[in-house]
C-alpha cells in the first residue's frame, strides 16, 4: 500500500515537472527604454560638466533596454526637448516665484545628435551631448529637458513612467575652484558695527565664470534673493597664489581693503586609501559692498572679513574627473 502512495506522489510529481517551462529564459518584465537620470530632491539632474574656455565638453547621457533578458534587436532611439515637462515642474514647484524658475538651456550652449543606437546583444547606450559655456551666466539656473520620442514605426516602446522617459538635466558647469564653499570663517557686519555680533552663513556656494574665475554673492545674499543677480563679486585665481575680487555692479560701491591669497592642499584619507581630500583656502578677504535694494530708498554699508575653504572628494581609481569628484 505504501508503494503505491509512493508511486502515486512520483507520477504527479512528473507531471508537474514536464508541466513547467524555462520561464527565466523568457522576458518577465516588458521591454522598455528609459534614460538613467535619477532625480534630486529639487525635481532635476544634477549633472557636472567641466568648464572649457573655448572647447567643448562631451557629458554622455546613458539610455537603458529594461527588462529581465538581453536585448536581441538593433534599436535606434530618437530623443527630442521637453519644454512642457519643465514648464509644469516650474509651476508645480515654485508657482509665483518665477525667479526661482528653471531656464531651458540655450541651443547656443550644446548639440546632441537626435537618435541614439543601441546594438543588439547591449542593454545600455548613450546620449553624447557637447557643451560649450562661453559667456554662460549661471545666476540663472539651467536645464537640458530631455525626452524619449515614442511611435509605433520606431520598433520600441518609451518607459511608461515619466520619470524614466524623462530627464531634466540640471547643468552645474565647474571649475578647478567652483563648489560650495565652508562659510563659517567669514563674517558680515555692518560697517561701522564691525565689533558687535557679524552674518555668518554656514555655506557659500560658488559659480563658474571662466577656467580661473568664480562669482559668488555678495555677504550674505544667495539664491534666494529676487535681486541677486545685482551682488556678484567675482573671484580670480592667479597661478602664484594670488586671488583677484571685483565687481561689475557700480551701484554695489566694492571695495577691497586688502589683497587676498589662495592655498591648496591635498591629503590622503586615512581609512579609505583611493580617497584624496582637496582643500583650497581663500585667505584674507576683505571687502566693502552696499546693500541698495533690500529696503527701497535706503542703503546699508557691509564689511565682509575672513576666509573661504572649500574641500573636494576625489576617487583617485576613476579616471573621468566629473565622476571622479563626490559631488
Amino acid at each position: 500500500m505504501k508503494k503505491s502512495y509512493i508511486q502515486i506522489f512520483l507520477f504527479l510529481l512528473l507531471i508537474i515537472c514536464s508541466s513547467c517551462n524555462d520561464e527565466w529564459k523568457d522576458e518577465l518584465y516588458g521591454r522598455y527604454i528609459g534614460f538613467k537620470a535619477p532625480l534630486a530632491s529639487e525635481g532635476v539632474t544634477n549633472i557636472f560638466v567641466r568648464y572649457k574656455d573655448g572647447e567643448k565638453t562631451t557629458f554622455l547621457q546613458p539610455l537603458v533596454v529594461s527588462g529581465s533578458t538581453v536585448n536581441d534587436k538593433n534599436i535606434t532611439v530618437h530623443i527630442g526637448l521637453d519644454p512642457d515637462t519643465l514648464n509644469v515642474l516650474n509651476y508645480e514647484r515654485f508657482q509665483s516665484r518665477e525667479d526661482f524658475y528653471y531656464k531651458e538651456l540655450s541651443s547656443q550652449y550644446f548639440s546632441m545628435p537626435s537618435t541614439v543606437d543601441i546594438k543588439a546583444g547591449e542593454d545600455m547606450g548613450y546620449l553624447p551631448i557637447d557643451f560649450t559655456f562661453n559667456g554662460i551666466n549661471l545666476v540663472d539656473k539651467w536645464v537640458l529637458p530631455l525626452t524619449i520620442q515614442d511611435d509605433p514605426s520606431y520598433g520600441y516602446t518609451a518607459h511608461p513612467r515619466k520619470n524614466y522617459r524623462k530627464a531634466l538635466l540640471r547643468v552645474n558647469p565647474f571649475n578647478s575652484y567652483s563648489g560650495t564653499y565652508s562659510g563659517t570663517a567669514l563674517r558680515t557686519a555692518m560697517v561701522g558695527r564691525e565689533n558687535q555680533t557679524a552674518l555668518v552663513k554656514n555655506e557659500i556656494r560658488s559659480y563658474v565664470v571662466d577656467e580661473n574665475t568664480i562669482f559668488v554673492y555678495a555677504g550674505i545674499v544667495d539664491e534666494e534673493r529676487k535681486d541677486r543677480r545685482n551682488y556678484k563679486v567675482y573671484i580670480t585665481f592667479s597661478p602664484t597664489g594670488s586671488v583677484t575680487l571685483h565687481a561689475d555692479n557700480p551701484s554695489l560701491k566694492f571695495k577691497v581693503n586688502r589683497d587676498a591669497s589662495y592655498t591648496i592642499q591635498e591629503n590622503m584619507d586615512a581609512t579609505i586609501p583611493y580617497l584624496k581630500h582637496r582643500y583650497i583656502t581663500i585667505n584674507n578677504i576683505d571687502y566693502n559692498y552696499t546693500d541698495y535694494t533690500t529696503n527701497p530708498g535706503i542703503t546699508t554699508d557691509f564689511r565682509v572679513s575672513g576666509s573661504l575653504i572649500l574641500e573636494r572628494k576625489l576617487n583617485t581609481q576613476i579616471p573621468d574627473e566629473d565622476q571622479a569628484i563626490q559631488w
